[in-house]
């Protein structure tokens, strides 16, 4: 099945996706005996055959890590919707100090945070658009992007799956970080 079997160490946090479409959607047949103990099944073998839900038929596996399957491009994306146009579950706060400088700097720090781009590996290093910085009136503003479950009240599960994440974009001056 790919590198699981080839080098398990080195598929540590891979998963498999359809070698055809891509897709995370993918079962396998395998048997599970139900431990007393622990209350739970046991995955005791899988075999080989794959099937893929997308595609809706058999498959071969191709084992990727969660960047490469569109996870951290999956939570930019989402991170530049939710911060450009306000798509998707969730608040943008704007602090107190951002505040007292009035309605017109405000008005300015949710255009210069909208339209912001100037992402780059010494400002995103994780490539998520989730944190950066602008200059307004002489003052530094920053942004941040932060990813909670729907309740929010922990982290995310997954900032990649809008369906279980609420973000909250924080709009502060400089000094208030």
């Amino acid at each position: 099945m790919g590198a699981i079997d080839d080098d398990p160490l080195g598929a540590i946090g891979a998963v498999p996706v359809c070698a055809t479409c891509g897709s995370e959607r993918v079962a396998v047949d395998a048997f599970a005996c139900w431990n007393r103990d622990s209350g739970l099944w046991e995955l005791e073998a899988v075999f080989e055959h794959a099937h893929c839900h997308r595609c809706e038929g058999s498959t071969i596996l191709r084992w990727t890590r969660p960047e490469e399957a569109g996870g951290r491009s999956a939570i930019r994306e989402l991170n530049d919707a939710f911060r450009c146009q306000g798509r998707g579950p969730g608040t943008v706060l704007i602090t107190v100090g951002v505040q007292a400088t009035g309605g017109t700097f405000v008005a300015a720090a949710l255009q210069a945070v909208r339209s912001f781009d100037a992402f780059s590996p010494e400002n995103d290093p994780w490539g998520e658009h989730d944190f950066g910085a602008v200059e307004i009136d002489g003052q530094r503003v920053f942004f941040k992007i932060d990813c909670y479950d729907r309740t929010q009240t922990v982290g995310s599960p997954n900032p990649a799956n809008p369906a279980v994440t609420y973000r909250v974009l924080t709009i502060m001056l400089a000094d208030e970080y």
